[in-house]
């Protein structure tokens, strides 16, 4: 019997409270002594974007991403392995709530911990954090 969760799912997108929550899961996972995976979801460009595009936007979405992803793997192999921690980064493509819950249900997370969002209009249109609460099927903490 285990005393705290047995797997940890963390989502970041490279953003600073992405990355505290990270941080949280981490620390988490190591004094519980669970398994850490980290969810990175690349989005797809809208698919309008490309017809209307005359200034690079969508390589630069791409591109960003492409970066994001390096450093994330970078940060795993560098920062976690000193850890001597069970942790994995994996990385999807699609819409990130679809893709979190999805995951969790793979893994059979006990936690999914993620960042809060920054934007204004999730106050009125709903973050991702609510509705990971909302979902209901596991323990949520979201990270400032």
């Amino acid at each position: 019997m285990r005393d705290g969760p047995g797997t940890i799912l963390v989502g970041i997108d490279g953003s600073t409270s992405s990355l505290r929550a990270a941080a949280y899961a981490t620390g988490l996972a190591r004094r519980q002594r669970s398994r850490l995976v980290a969810l990175y979801v690349r989005t797809h460009p809208s698919a309008l974007l490309p017809l209307a595009d005359t200034g690079g936007a969508v390589a630069t979405v791409i591109d960003t991403q492409d970066a994001v992803e390096r450093e994330l793997r970078t940060m795993f192999v560098d920062r976690l392995a000193e850890l001597e921690l069970d942790a994995r980064l994996v990385v999807r493509t699609g819409e990130p709530f679809t893709e979190i819950v999805d995951a969790a249900q793979e893994l059979q997370a006990d936690a999914v911990i993620v960042g809060r969002s920054t934007q204004t209009l999730h106050r009125f249109a709903g973050s991702l954090s609510s509705k990971l609460v909302r979902c209901g099927r596991w323990p949520v903490t979201v990270v400032p």
